[in-house]
């Protein structure tokens, strides 16, 4: 990979992880603990391997979420 590849790699995972940060800001949960954050997601991870109910319901409160921001 040559340096310009590099560079632009590293810019996406950047912009990935402030996107992804910004989440946890929308959701509300700031100011917890990262342990708690982390708990949450691994949480989540495992129970949506198996439970396409639940994925679904969180798909819809997410997307209403978005749908709620000011322009």
């Amino acid at each position: 990979m040559n340096r310009a590849s590099q560079s632009e790699a590293r810019k996406k995972d950047t912009r990935e992880k402030i996107q992804l940060g910004g989440l946890i800001v929308k959701a509300g949960l700031r100011w917890e603990k990262r342990a708690l954050l982390l708990g949450i997601l691994i949480d989540a991870a495992a129970r949506l391997k198996h439970d396409t109910a639940e994925r679904k319901r969180l798909t819809a409160l997410g997307t209403e979420a978005f749908g709620n921001d000011p322009e």
